[in-house]
């Protein structure tokens, strides 16, 4: 999921890091809702909010949610920029590390939630900050890694395509064309990973309250340590098979040492 970049990714790849992200990101929205009243995980709404409260004048929350706008900014700027500055360098560290700050955003919120939160409007404010830059940073991780492919914070655009696919399905040509029946499967992957992700936060909420958010951060977490697995067992494999190689190679050299000697004897 988080070792290969761009357009050397396979569909299984791709249908990996969607539907566990999206699992992580409907999970915190819901959560969000629940607590906050807030969406965290997209900032479409913002916007509309940011140009009714300049329509009002209400130049405080102006401010707020501005500020929350270039959170989502920052995160998913923060994540690309991590990306493209340290992949060739280590690819598996440089995709991972978006996900380790947005795990600490998100148990943060979680910590600060559970044993210190007094529900004030600054208080409230700042939770949801923190909220959206874990999902900038999400969102930047995902698009920028399957080369905008993959995009599992918000569903408008996920929707719209698939709108777009199943109107194109009613033909046989499109039916039989197999890349657009990959891009079907991930689309629906991700939408229903995110719906029941947002299913199960809001039955753990009632239960956890804001320890909801360290699930989340679990889910990261197997992100994580899934892929150093696999990298680890390819590591494993290739070592493996060079030693094969060297030895293949040593017990030749000593057959045609062997024949040499013969043939001077």
């Amino acid at each position: 999921m988080l070792r290969k970049y761009s357009n050397s990714r396979s569909l299984r790849d791709n249908i990996q890091l969607g539907v566990l992200t999206a699992f992580s990101a409907g999970m915190v929205n819901v959560a969000s809702v629940i607590i906050f009243f807030a969406f965290t995980s997209n900032v479409t709404g913002h916007y509309a909010i940011l140009a009714e409260e300049i329509a009002k004048g209400h130049w405080y929350q102006v401010s707020v949610v501005f500020a929350w706008i270039l959170l989502f900014f920052l995160g998913s700027f923060l994540a690309n920029f991590i990306i493209i500055n340290l992949n060739r360098k280590n690819a598996y560290i440089a995709h991972s590390l978006p996900l380790l700050l947005e795990m600490l955003c998100l148990i943060t919120v979680g910590v600060y939630g559970q044993y210190y939160y007094q529900e004030t409007l600054t208080e409230t404010e700042m939770l949801i900050g923190f909220m959206l830059f874990a999902m900038g940073l999400q969102n930047g991780m995902t698009a920028s890694v399957s080369n905008f492919v993959v995009k599992t914070t918000h569903l408008t655009g996920l929707t719209t395509d698939l709108g777009i696919l199943f109107s194109m399905f009613t033909r046989k040509e499109f039916r039989d064309n197999p890349t657009l029946i990959g891009r079907a499967k991930l689309l629906l992957s991700i939408a229903v990973s995110y719906l029941s992700a947002g299913v199960l936060s809001a039955m753990l909420y009632h239960r956890l309250q804001f320890r909801v958010f360290f699930v989340v951060s679990f889910v990261i977490v197997v992100i994580i340590c899934y892929d150093y697995s696999r990298l680890r067992l390819l590591q494993l494999f290739k070592k493996r098979r060079n030693v094969g190689k060297a030895l293949e190679a040593k017990i030749e050299a000593i057959h045609e040492d062997e024949e040499v000697t013969e043939q001077v004897a």
